[in-house]
């Protein structure tokens, strides 16, 4: 490890020799100067790892000499020593982003505390976390080889979204590396697991809450439990590492009553998903029920402009004609600045619906826009991006005014998404489906080994488009391309992040509810 330097500014730095000498002895080089002067031009010519700064010196002050050496090194940690307490000192030094400060007369032990604090913490952070990884990448992998229920496996994929949170900030490349290949096996084990038993959860008790049942199972509730109006938040496309980057900021408002995982019905498409949450019904029963409001993929027009419908069907369906509701989807930074200013008036509803569409977007972008595509190359800067557009977006300020309201907040999503990385040859007719992560059409031909097939549709309950019709459903983080134009197409979609398939990412998704603080 290279030797830390540091920057010592005291007028009376004669006196501080003893201090020096301890220093030295523990590795740590250290270079004087008795001026802000001087240690500005310091400051400029070497690199230093930390300044100690005395505040109450000859000249240049002390706070004055750290403007001057925040304006050239912003990033330079500077701990100010100082022979006062006064809150006005303190004040203006914390907020000219000190690192720390120490009262004189200080001894070499708190000396060499701030240090540890200040520029070791990063790296036994990352020292304690690798090894508390490698010490839970054995159990994992032990987890993943017997898991068996669908709550072990929300369980599992949790657990994965931890650590893959917690490694970050590691540059250690090969802990990210285990932890990829970890996802993957995980999703070659998971998509066993849904081709076993998904079927059987439609006549099963035993099943997880899925898109038809979560108004029902988890949202029902909520509205039935107090008086406080309900905001239903559903953010399309949002994976659970993506709730997970922005919940900090949320909880400035609000505080989590509870946290848990449902599953998205396959496809895990907006059309599918979401129709079947407002509707409680799969896509089936919504072709049969509702002619005028369900469009299949070959049909031409928007598939999810009826939620609306489909929810007062719902709410009718299950008695609560009396319930106080509207319903809002937000599209663009318009809407969603024009809801904001007339947010008041929701205080009326026992139940407000927001649809939020931004991450779909955003994901849709990806794929069709070249600086989305490097702003959002890997999961990480795809959370960083969701994180930086919810700080700054008028759903942040509708959350701000629900608190204010005194709402609760239900937050979920439709299901998730995963960055493709495989191409897998798939051929169709010219009515066959066109995403990327699922198909349906007749005579499909593709490689039986990369896809979920379900041959006769109805077994789970999707619409039968023709006689001859099927749904297949791709694997991991594969997608479909096919033969014409093949190297294009592939080069084109890879490493952009699609939904509809069989994976962790896009089935296993958030369900929130939040209290007002």
């Amino acid at each position: 490890m290279s030797t830390i330097k540091i920057l010592w500014v005291d007028d009376e730095i004669d006196l501080l020799k003893p201090h020096i000498l301890f220093l030295e002895k523990k590795n740590y080089e250290v270079t004087t100067c008795q001026s802000g002067t001087e240690a500005i031009d310091l400051v400029e010519e070497q690199n230093f790892d930390v300044v100690f700064l005395d505040e109450n010196m000859p000249g240049l002050t002390g706070l004055e000499t750290l403007s001057e050496i925040k304006a050239k090194r912003d990033t330079l940690p500077v701990i100010m020593i100082t022979k006062s307490e006064e809150e006005y000192i303190m004040e203006e030094a914390i907020g000219s982003k000190i690192a720390d400060y120490l009262i004189k007369p200080v001894n070499p032990n708190q000396i060499l505390l701030s240090l540890k604090k200040n520029l070791d913490t990063s790296r036994l952070v990352s020292e304690k976390t690798t090894l508390n990884y490698q010490q839970e990448f054995r159990k994992i992998a032990m987890d993943m080889a017997q898991v068996n229920t669908y709550e072990e496996w929300a369980e599992l994929y949790q657990k994965l979204i931890y650590w893959e949170l917690e490694l970050e900030n590691i540059e250690d490349q090969s802990m990210h590396e285990i932890l990829e290949s970890q996802k993957t096996e995980a999703n070659s084990q998971f998509f066993k697991f849904i081709e076993r038993n998904y079927e059987d959860w439609f006549s099963d008790e035993d099943r997880p809450t899925m898109s038809h049942t979560l108004f029902k199972d988890k949202i029902l509730p909520q509205i039935k439990k107090d008086d406080a109006p309900v905001l239903l938040i559903v953010i399309d496309n949002l994976r659970y590492d993506q709730w997970k980057s922005f919940e900090p900021i949320i909880s400035n408002y609000y505080k989590k009553e509870s946290e848990s995982a449902y599953y998205s019905i396959l496809p895990t498409a907006t059309q599918y998903a979401r129709n079947a949450i407002f509707s409680g019904l799969m896509p089936s029963e919504m072709e049969k029920q509702h002619p005028d409001l369900w469009l299949n993929d070959t049909d031409d027009g928007g598939k999810n402009l009826n939620e609306d419908k489909f929810l007062a069907a719902q709410l009718k369906r299950l008695g609560l004609t009396d319930l106080v509701w509207e319903y809002h989807k937000i599209t663009n930074l318009k809407s969603g600045k024009k809801l904001v200013e007339n947010f008041n008036s929701l205080k009326k509803n026992d139940l407000t619906v927001l649809v939020y569409n931004f991450v779909d977007m955003l994901s849709h972008s990806k794929t069709e826009m070249e600086v989305i595509k490097e702003l959002a190359s890997n999961d990480k800067s795809y959370r960083s991006l969701t994180e930086s557009w919810f700080k700054n977006s008028p759903l942040l300020e509708m959350i701000q005014k629900s608190q204010q309201l005194g709402f609760k907040i239900v937050l979920t999503t439709d299901h998730g998404t995963i960055n493709v990385k495989n191409p897998s040859k798939v051929i169709g007719d010219k009515n066959t489906s066109l995403n990327l992560r699922y198909k349906t059409g007749r005579s499909l031909t593709y490689e039986q080994k990369d896809v979920l097939e379900a041959k006769d549709p109805k077994s789970i309950h999707l619409p039968t488009i023709n006689m001859s019709s099927s749904f297949i459903f791709a694997k991991g983080d594969l997608f479909f391309a096919y033969p014409n134009n093949y190297n294009h197409y592939v080069s084109y979609f890879r490493n952009t992040y699609q939904h509809g398939g069989v994976s962790l990412e896009e089935v296993i998704i958030p369900f929130i509810v939040l209290n007002p603080r």
